[in-house]
């Protein structure tokens, strides 16, 4: 590991006081920082407008502790899985998925995970660090190069639905999407990113003050207490009714349905009375249901389930007047689908 400062971890008003001290004009820092976090550049020979000695100075003295690309696999179906080293040789992995009218990145927030969901390859790893607003930019720039290489198309949306718990990485995360978003960084729509979380109540009442314009997701993947406990440990902590609860607080402040995510879990969750729990839960707040055909993950004894009960599942939800469609898997031939990612 180097020596040398980081010099993403300077906000451009830092930059800028740096630079005048050194006696270089202001807007040096300006160009420096849209170098970094406009055109997403790892090396500071790439920063062309700048003197050859400037160059050096900033050899010299900072770093860009980028990812490196450390493997890509492209599934069958186009999905393209990639593990990230970090500048500390940590792994994290990514996923971009091609459709017909959107390339979706699905990035990490965290190495491991500490939420230990019964279902989820992740969930079977230990939380061992958040990841860094820059470790999250640099995903972004990473997934985005690939999806023109690959299919001659920028990214057109974001999901915090890889490796980690978001809100347990608040503040980074929260950095990271400003960065994505902001006309000083990727300049993309908030509205074309998403974060999930397995469900932090005060976390999202949190969120709700800050009054976020990108998406909420919840991953509930069960509709009454007793068999949330079984399958994520942190309802234990966080209560259905507690999260009813945040996410009608955070809809009061941000006005911004909510999506719920959903695994179709056989023999478990998947019956018409589980789909009534959901469609009681989901009366509190505007939202809408994105079903999810689960991926096998080894050891964990889940199952998928059959396409006619999910049929029967979705058909129920629509009937009742909830918006409720089926995300299909991507992915599945390289453990690139939801719930999957392992650093295999």
């Amino acid at each position: 590991m180097s020596s040398k400062t980081d010099i993403r971890q300077y906000s451009l008003a830092q930059l800028t006081e740096h630079f005048v001290q050194r006696g270089e004009a202001a807007f040096r820092a300006k160009q420096v920082y849209q170098w970094l976090w406009q055109k997403g550049a790892w090396n500071f020979d790439e920063m062309t407008n700048l003197s050859k000695p400037l160059r050096q100075y900033l050899d010299t003295h900072f770093v860009i502790n980028s990812l490196r690309l450390n493997l890509e696999q492209k599934s069958s179906d186009g999905t393209i899985k990639c593990r990230f080293a970090l500048f500390d040789d940590k792994m994290v992995e990514g996923v971009l998925i091609p459709a017909d009218e959107r390339v979706t990145a699905c990035v990490s927030s965290q190495v491991g995970c500490s939420l230990t969901c019964k279902f989820c390859a992740t969930g079977q790893m230990k939380r061992m660090r958040n990841l860094n607003p820059d470790e999250i930019f640099d995903q972004i720039i990473t997934l985005n190069r690939l999806s023109q290489q690959h299919y001659e198309r920028s990214l057109s949306n974001i999901v915090f639905m890889g490796m980690g718990e978001p809100l347990l990485n608040y503040a980074n995360v929260m950095a990271g999407i400003e960065k994505i978003c902001s006309p000083q960084g990727l300049g993309m729509s908030p509205r074309r990113v998403t974060l999930s979380t397995a469900g932090i109540a005060k976390m999202i009442s949190k969120l709700a003050d800050d009054e976020p314009r990108f998406n909420l997701a919840l991953s509930l993947h069960a509709a009454n207490d007793e068999k949330r406990n079984q399958i994520m440990p942190i309802n234990e902590t966080n209560s259905l009714a507690a999260l009813q609860a945040a996410l009608v607080y955070y809809h009061e402040k941000t006005q911004n349905p909510v999506f719920i995510e959903y695994l179709m879990l056989k023999d478990f969750n998947d019956s018409l009375q589980d789909a009534q729990e959901l469609l009681r839960f989901c009366r509190a707040v505007p939202c809408k249901v994105n079903l999810i055909e689960y991926n096998a993950v080894e050891g964990t004894g889940f199952m998928r389930t059959d396409g006619q009960r999910i049929d029967d599942f979705l058909g129920y939800l629509n009937k009742k007047g909830l918006i409720a469609t089926l995300r299909r898997s991507r992915g599945k031939d390289i453990d690139a689908a939801c719930g999957q990612l392992a650093n295999k």
